[in-house]
C-alpha cells in the first residue's frame, strides 16, 4: 500500500406564531413515514447492477493505489440499492504501517467533520423551527445578552446579529479561531468547554456582517450553544434523545468511546494525532493514531468533543436514515421530526451565493460539480466533512447518496512547507464528484 502517486430574511415568518407543538404532533401516530428496505437487485429501483460494478471498480483502484479505505450508501425510492465497504479502516499505528491491516466494514463508524453541522445542528434547528420554538430571525442577543459590540471593536454589528446570518455564513466572524492554541489564539485561548463559550462571545468580527460570505466554524459553534440555550440540555444529549433515539440510530453520536464502544469499531483519521507528522505543537496536542476520538482539534481541545461544527461520528447505515428523512419531507417511519416546509426554507438558494443555503450546500453553479457531479439537478443539497466524507440528497430523483472515507489517514505530504496537505488529499475520490458521478451514471434512464 505505497503512498505514490436580506430580504430573503425579512420575508421569514416567525414560525412560533403559526404553529404549536401539537399541531406537529398530532399526526405522529396517524402519518407513516417511508422506511428503508434493502433492495433484492439494483434494477428494483432503477439502477443497472452492471454500471455498479464501475463504482466499485473506481472506488478499488484508488485502494489498489494506496488510498486508505472507504464506505458508501446509495438509497432510492425508499430502497437501499448499495451499501458497501471498501479497503482499510486502519492501516498505520503512529508512522508505522501496520503487519495486519484493520479491515472497512459497512459498520464502521466514521468521524463526519463538518457533516456534524447539517446532523447535528441543522437537524436540531430544523425540528425546534418545526416546533417553534425557534425564530430564525432572533439575535443573538436574545439568548446571549452579553454578546454586544464593545468600543473598542474595529467591526461592529454584533448587537443586530441574527441566527440566520450564522446559518448563511455571513456573520462577520472569520473562517476559525484556533482556540485551542494559545500561541494562535491569544487572548481567546481555551481548553475547557465553558470558557469556550466566553471566548465565543468575545471574538471579534472580522467584516461588517451580511456585505461577503466567509464559511465559518465559529457560526456553528454559536449555533450549539444557542440550542444548548434553548432546549435546556448539552447539544449530545438533546440529538441522541430527540433525534437519533426515536429513529433508531445507535450509531450517530459524540465521545463515541465514552459510551461503550472500542477503538477498533471507528475508522482511524491522523497518524500522529493533531501533530501533522511533527510539524505543529501546542499543549496537550495528541501524538498518537486517532481512532474514535474527534480530530478536529477545536472541538476535541475546547469543546470537551460536542461542538455544533464538528464531533458527530456516524455509519453508511445510519446517514441512510437521516438523508431519508429529508427526502421524506422530515419523518421517517412514525416520527415526525420537522415539516417539509422547514426543509424548503433551509435548502432556499441564498440570495448572495446561490450554492448556500442555510448551512445546506446547494448544487447551485458549475464551482460545485466537484462535490455533486455534473449529473446533480440545481436543487441536489449536502454537505462535505474535512476528514472525507460527502453527504448528498436528490429530492428530484428520490435519490441520497453518503461516501465516507478516511482519506486524512495518511502521511503529511511534507510537514516543513505543507503541514495541512496529506496523501490521501491527493487521490480522485478525494473530490467525491467522481464518485457521485459513477452512481448517477448507474441510473437506468
Amino acid at each position: 500500500m505505497p503512498w505514490h502517486s436580506n430580504a430573503f430574511a425579512d420575508s421569514l415568518v416567525n414560525k412560533g406564531n403559526e404553529i404549536s407543538e401539537a399541531d406537529v404532533y398530532k399526526d405522529k401516530k396517524s402519518t407513516e413515514y417511508s422506511t428503508l428496505k434493502q433492495a433484492k437487485r439494483p434494477e428494483d429501483a432503477g439502477f443497472s447492477s452492471e454500471k455498479l460494478k464501475q463504482v466499485d471498480k473506481l472506488i478499488n483502484e484508488e485502494i489498489e493505489n494506496g488510498f486508505p479505505g472507504a464506505a458508501l450508501v446509495v438509497i432510492k425510492d425508499g430502497k437501499i440499492v448499495k451499501n458497501s465497504a471498501y479497503g482499510y479502516a486502519k492501516i498505520y499505528e503512529e508512522s508505522e504501517m501496520l503487519k495486519h491491516p484493520q479491515k472497512m466494514k459497512t459498520n464502521t463508524m466514521f468521524d463526519l467533520a463538518s457533516n456534524t453541522k447539517m446532523y447535528s445542528i441543522n437537524f436540531a434547528l430544523q425540528h425546534l423551527v418545526s416546533e417553534g420554538k425557534v425564530d430564525l430571525n432572533d439575535k443573538i442577543q436574545h439568548y446571549y445578552p452579553e454578546f454586544k459590540d464593545k468600543a473598542g471593536d474595529n467591526v461592529k454589528g454584533k448587537d443586530e446579529l441574527r441566527i440566520i446570518d450564522l446559518l448563511h455564513h455571513t456573520a462577520g466572524f472569520p473562517s476559525s479561531v484556533h482556540y485551542h492554541n494559545p500561541d494562535r489564539a491569544g487572548e481567546l485561548y481555551s481548553q475547557e468547554r465553558s470558557r469556550t463559550l466566553e471566548m465565543i462571545l468575545m471574538t471579534p468580527l472580522q467584516y461588517e456582517p451580511g456585505t461577503k460570505q466567509i464559511y465559518s466554524d465559529i457560526d456553528y459553534m454559536l449555533l450549539g450553544f444557542i440550542i444548548e440555550k434553548v432546549t435546556g440540555e448539552k447539544l449530545d444529549q438533546y440529538t441522541e434523545k430527540q433525534i437519533y433515539e426515536p429513529l433508531g440510530l445507535k450509531n450517530t453520536l459524540f465521545n463515541p468511546l465514552r459510551k461503550g464502544f472500542k477503538e477498533k469499531n471507528f475508522a482511524a483519521t491522523e497518524l500522529n494525532g493533531n501533530t501533522r507528522d511533527g510539524a505543529v505543537n501546542f499543549p496537550n496536542i495528541r501524538a498518537y493514531t486517532l481512532q474514535g476520538e474527534v480530530h478536529d482539534e477545536k472541538s476535541f481541545y475546547s469543546m470537551d468533543g460536542v461542538s455544533g461544527h464538528a464531533g458527530l461520528f456516524s455509519t453508511t447505515g445510519d446517514l441512510a436514515v437521516l438523508m431519508q428523512v429529508m427526502l421524506n419531507g422530515g419523518g421517517y417511519g412514525n416520527v415526525k421530526l420537522f415539516d417539509k416546509e422547514t426543509i424548503d426554507l433551509f435548502v432556499k438558494p441564498y440570495e448572495m451565493n446561490p450554492t448556500y443555503g442555510l448551512g445546506w450546500r446547494l448544487n447551485g453553479n458549475s464551482s460545485m460539480e466537484w462535490m455533486f457531479s455534473k449529473y446533480a439537478n440545481e436543487e441536489v443539497f449536502g454537505h462535505t466533512g474535512w476528514t472525507g466524507t460527502v453527504t448528498v440528497i436528490d429530492r428530484k430523483n428520490n435519490l441520497a447518496i453518503a461516501l465516507l472515507t478516511n482519506k486524512k489517514h495518511s502521511p503529511v505530504i511534507d510537514p516543513l512547507t505543507d503541514p495541512h496537505k496529506f496523501y490521501g488529499d491527493t487521490y480522485s475520490i478525494s473530490q467525491y464528484g467522481s464518485i457521485v458521478s459513477a452512481v448517477y451514471e448507474a441510473l437506468i434512464q
